[in-house]
């Protein structure tokens, strides 16, 4: 392998002392989320194994349960960890502009949490934003969203100018940036969406539209971030994939280039219509491999490459390996599901899990940069096999059972189970689940260890 020169290793500088207190101030929302969603993922993953419904009475529980767990552990907390990253990336300036951000988000996730003790019922699992119907829940996502809006505008507006030198540094700017437009058509999605779906609709049917365009176009934002994710795992682990910054900065561009379509599918299809839903699933399955697909390749042979030159255990590598697998699993899904079974859903599932893994591995690599403690520990090793490894059983069993159109968002009882087959399936999504569970917890045990300052922390940064 050729020597690089520094400029193009894919790194990003820690931030100054002022910012760095607001991307810490994310960091603990973020983990907060995920803690919060993951108390709700025990009785959805129990739910599903054959036997338990007899046992535990989830019915009642698992549709409230099944929101929770989705708007925590998916939206809140991917979110949040973007604004972690956006505010590396982001200068100083109005940085009471952040705040704001950033505790209109912890107040809306609050809310949130605490919907389902203040008598929040009557839950609906439609896609991308699962809802409680309760004014304390529909509260808290409105004011995470002007959090969010107000992130994306600061972020537009004060990002670190991207040098012409274009260094691996640099391309990941860009990739951020890229990922900050893609949020902005997401929220005009929104606000176009809201405008154009018939208020008439029952309650399923107009969430299921009012939130489908801007859900994949966040989406494609993710995937920026994770592909940002990849490139700074690869170099951290000694792992770099054979990319100069200006090939990096060509796949960004193409990264992004799908969601430029959004305002011709608006144009083109009513937005209650089918072929508004059609044209936004093919837009995914299609342009969200356009550059995770070359990326990835490039990241697994540098992977297998230098394999040698880092422990297997090493955190970084084990995120990085993980979230290339689950996200080429999922994506490979993407084009073979079809109908309203699991198989569906496993496609979801692989490609965000493939983006948490991708933010887990980062997180082990940016808490010392934020002058917090190194994560330490034999657990730290293992939690990226023991969640991703869950995760692709999981990823194995929702496929499984699809084949036998098997339903999802339904516990154990109520999902048909009809032979061993279809039984033996749930039961592998169950104990995928359980691990990736484990792993889960085993993050934020770590995580929340290490997020504790140093005496001095501007002493223990990385010099950039």
């Amino acid at each position: 392998m050729e020597d690089r020169h520094p400029s193009d290793e894919f790194t990003l500088s820690p931030p100054g002392g002022r910012m760095r207190s607001l991307a810490v101030g994310w960091l603990a929302l973020a983990l907060a989320s995920l803690l919060i969603g993951g108390f709700y993922t025990v009785p959805i993953v129990l739910s599903g194994a054959p036997g338990i419904q007899e046992v535990f009475p989830w019915s009642d529980l698992f549709p409230t349960a099944l929101v929770l767990h989705a708007d925590l552990t998916t939206i809140l907390w991917l979110l949040s960890f973007a604004a972690v990253l956006w505010t590396i990336d982001s200068t100083e300036r109005c940085r009471v502009c952040g705040w704001a951000a950033l505790a209109l988000a912890a107040g809306g996730t609050l809310a949130v949490s605490a919907a389902p003790f203040l008598g929040a019922q009557a839950p609906l699992t439609n896609n991308f934003v699962p809802l409680l119907r309760h004014p304390a829940f529909l509260f808290g996502l409105a004011v995470f969203g002007l959090g969010y809006s107000l992130l994306v505008l600061r972020g537009l507006l004060f990002s670190i100018p991207i040098d012409r030198q274009m260094s691996g540094e640099g391309a990941l700017s860009l990739g951020l940036y890229t990922a900050l437009l893609a949020g902005l058509i997401a929220i005009l999605a929104f606000a176009w969406s809201y405008s154009a779906v018939p208020a008439e609709l029952e309650d399923q049917y107009y969430f299921e539209y009012l939130f489908w365009g801007s859900g994949h176009v966040m989406q494609l934002a993710h995937t920026q971030l994770m592909l940002v994710a990849w490139l700074c795992l690869a170099t951290a682990s000694r792992a770099q994939p054979q990319l100069s910054p200006r090939v990096a900065l060509v796949l960004f561009a193409l990264g992004f280039a799908p969601a430029l379509a959004t305002p011709l599918i608006y144009l083109a299809f009513d937005v209650a219509s089918p072929d508004h839903g059609v044209a936004f699933f093919l837009l995914m399955k299609y342009g969200g491999t356009l550059a995770a697909l070359p990326m990835g390749i490039a990241v697994l042979l540098a992977l297998v490459t230098a394999w040698n030159r880092v422990s297997v255990l090493d955190p970084l590598r084990g995120a990085l390996l993980f979230s290339v697998l689950l996200f080429g699993a999922g994506g490979a899904l993407g084009f073979l599901a079809g109908g309203n079974h699991l198989g569906v859903s496993a496609h979801f599932h692989g490609t965000l899990a493939a983006v948490t893994l991708a933010y887990m591995g980062l997180t082990y690599h940016l808490l010392p940069r934020l002058g917090l403690r190194d994560p330490v520990g034999r657990l730290v090793g293992w939690q990226p096999i023991v969640y991703g490894g869950g995760q692709l059983l999981h990823l194995l069993g929702l496929a499984w059972t699809g084949v036998y159109g098997v339903e999802p968002k339904g516990p154990g009882a109520a999902q048909a189970l009809d032979g061993l087959p279809s039984m033996a399936g749930m039961g592998m999504k169950s104990l995928g689940g359980l691990l990736a569970v484990i792993g889960g917890a085993i993050y934020l045990i770590v995580a929340f260890r290490a997020m504790r300052p140093f005496p001095n922390a501007s002493e223990s940064l990385p010099k950039p």
